[in-house]
């Protein structure tokens, strides 16, 4: 049994709890040790986030999963202006930027996102999954270690304003691999001088796979995932 599975993560799960649980089914269906199976997955969601998350079973799929990552994305995005997070999500430390904040009008919050259009440079979050001499950025901001990560250059495709009634904010955003939604939106709000974290995040795209075709976790069962596993076209 391999191929490539569309999860919709709900929000609580880590991407490795997804990876786990469906590790640990795919062993049942086969009579096997889950230990011995090769599951993976193509992209890490944070567990506040939701969406798509592409889960790869054999190794035939899992030693493509860096090719794999190189895909653009779309994201549905909630952000709280006014308000900072240690971690750039709810996770963290919440903490008011300034007082009595002026809201941004909406053609400045518009002409603003509209500036973050195209390719631009990124710092990724200190609370984040890359590796700095070998280990994870997150444990060592964790740890209150100081380092730095070098900025990279990312491509914002397109970026649309759904929504905005100060202090709350919606986008959806399509985006190059590699790209933080945590950095762009903290980069957004220091760009309308009152300060942003990302309240809510759902990934409804990963190149061609749209998480209107993802089995939700509860769906999940020895009776459904083999129907469900697709071929990589």
């Amino acid at each position: 049994m391999e191929g490539i599975l569309l999860v919709d993560k709900p929000t609580g799960w880590t991407s490795f709890d997804v990876v786990n649980y469906v590790r640990k089914l795919v062993a049942k269906t086969q009579g096997v040790p889950p230990r011995t199976l090769k599951v993976g997955h193509s992209g890490t969601l944070d567990p506040f986030a939701s969406g798509l998350l592409l889960i790869l079973v054999g190794k035939k799929y899992t030693t493509r999963s860096e090719s794999m990552l190189k895909q653009d994305k779309i994201y549905q995005v909630t952000v709280e202006l006014g308000r900072i997070s240690s971690t750039g999500d709810p996770e963290g430390v919440i903490q008011k930027t300034i007082p009595s904040p002026v809201a941004p009008s909406h053609a400045n919050v518009a002409r603003i996102l509209n500036h973050f259009r195209g390719e631009i440079s990124q710092t990724p979050p200190s609370f984040s999954a890359i590796k700095v001499n070998g280990v994870r950025a997150y444990r060592l901001a964790r740890q209150n270690k100081v380092f730095n990560l070098p900025s990279r250059r990312v491509k914002i495709k397109s970026i649309e304003l759904i929504a905005y009634d100060f202090p709350m904010l919606s986008f959806v955003a399509e985006v190059s691999s590699g790209t933080y939604i945590r950095s762009l939106v903290e980069d957004i709000g220091k760009e309308l001088q009152v300060g942003a974290y990302t309240r809510e995040l759902r990934r409804t795209a990963i190149g061609n796979y749209s998480v209107k075709d993802a089995a939700k976790v509860s769906e999940l069962t020895e009776q459904t995932i083999f129907k469900l596993l697709l071929p990589d076209d």
